[in-house]
């Protein structure tokens, strides 16, 4: 039998950068995700070290490490939550239905990458781990839970082979929808345009020429090209639309700065110039499969600027490095019409009060049912041409 030693990291800088990053991207993985790099050590090393999570943010750093003969054999990002905010799995109406029946439903346990909509793993085991790491991970989460009386366990935006363990192990999966372009062979955006009805196709023209035409131009910068004037601009730009939309910023300015410092090569800034002037900018993480969009801001407005930032220049630095798919962000059913199709997204849950379970086993089914209406009928206006 093998043993294994379970620990608590309050903070990553415990956790040796290559145990961590053996466990979340080992190398040699096949498929659609490689690597994904917001479970990596640095991105999310850098939320810690730039106060975006930590202290009183709400997000108690509280993550789960199994480890088997002096090794590292599995973790998991995990936080303590006091609210439900920067997950974008939403569960506001459990939470209100539960404190009006006397319950209390913080704190909650999330497993997780902070501010992070993207599918990826979460309980994250090295290629070597004895057989069994995995559910004594999944243990220790449960353990956590219980010690911190936590109301409940989340785990949120997990893939296929995770998703399929929770369900194994008794947790409640529930279903949502983002919408992801898929690079089906494009050799470049007018051969993606030429997949699309005529109609579709001229809109699209029409819209980009729209988005430069006060004299825009767009620049690409990534790895070593990154300065902190880059990131002073687009510090503004992200606070400028955390202002408006009445919300809460999570970022702080010193995790960029963090973020480029570890993981440079693998950050793209897809940055707007209108008379010498930055005026608008999109983040977005680069994997070995995907393009990750992550966050937008402006200081002016222009009309479809924020569609040719975030949605057309992601796809032509898709196609230009041979990456599947753009991952979009959450929500958005204006990317249909701009060649992002719906997929479906899978989180698990586990709660305490046998009362509260039942009530999200019958509201998860529900709300599934009703994802799976939409996704069909967001299928059937793909603005790609009918065969």
């Amino acid at each position: 039998m093998t043993e294994f030693r379970l620990r608590i990291a309050q903070n990553l800088a415990e956790v040796a950068p290559d145990a961590w990053d053996a466990c979340a991207n080992p190398p040699g993985l096949q498929g659609d995700e490689r690597f994904n790099p917001f479970i990596s050590h640095a991105f999310l090393h850098a939320l810690e070290t730039s106060g975006s999570v930590g202290g009183r943010t709400g997000w108690s750093p509280v993550h789960v490490l199994v480890e088997s003969e002096g090794r590292l054999a599995a973790c998991a990002p995990a936080y303590l939550k006091s609210h439900s905010q920067g997950e974008y799995v939403f569960d506001h109406g459990l939470a209100d239905a539960y404190a009006r029946a006397g319950g209390r439903y913080y704190p909650k346990l999330l497993c997780a990458a902070p501010f992070t909509p993207v599918n990826g793993r979460r309980l994250l085991v090295a290629a070597d781990a004895p057989e069994g790491a995995r559910a004594v991970l999944l243990g220790g989460l449960r353990q956590l839970a219980d010690k911190l009386g936590a109301s409940s366990l989340h785990v949120n935006f997990a893939d296929a082979p995770d998703m399929d363990f929770l369900r194994e192990s008794g947790l409640i999966a529930r279903k949502g929808q983002q919408f992801h372009f898929f690079n089906r062979g494009y050799a470049s955006f007018d051969d993606f345009l030429n997949a699309l009805a005529s109609r579709k196709r001229k809109a699209i023209r029409k819209e980009r020429e729209q988005a430069l035409s006060a004299g825009i131009s767009v620049e690409w910068v990534t790895g070593a090209d990154l300065t902190e004037a880059h990131w002073d601009a687009f510090f503004a730009f992200y606070m400028d639309t955390g202002d408006r939309k009445w919300g809460r910023p999570y970022l702080t300015r010193a995790f960029f700065s963090a973020l480029s410092e570890k993981l440079a090569d693998r950050v793209l800034l897809v940055m707007a110039r209108r008379e010498g002037r930055l005026i608008a900018g999109a983040l977005n993480l680069i994997g070995d499969d995907a393009l990750y969009g992550r966050n937008w801001g402006c200081l002016e407005d222009h009309p479809c600027l924020h569609f040719e930032l975030c949605y057309y220049q992601a796809v032509d630095f898709a196609l230009a490095r041979g990456l599947k798919r753009v991952e979009a962000g959450a929500q958005g059913e204006h990317k249909l019409a701009r060649g992002y199709e719906p997929v479906a997204t899978f989180s698990a849950h586990e709660f305490s009060d046998p009362r509260l379970a039942a009530a999200a086993v019958d509201f998860f089914a529900r709300e599934a049912e009703a994802v799976d209406e939409v996704i069909a009928e967001y299928a059937g206006h793909t603005p790609f041409r009918k065969e």
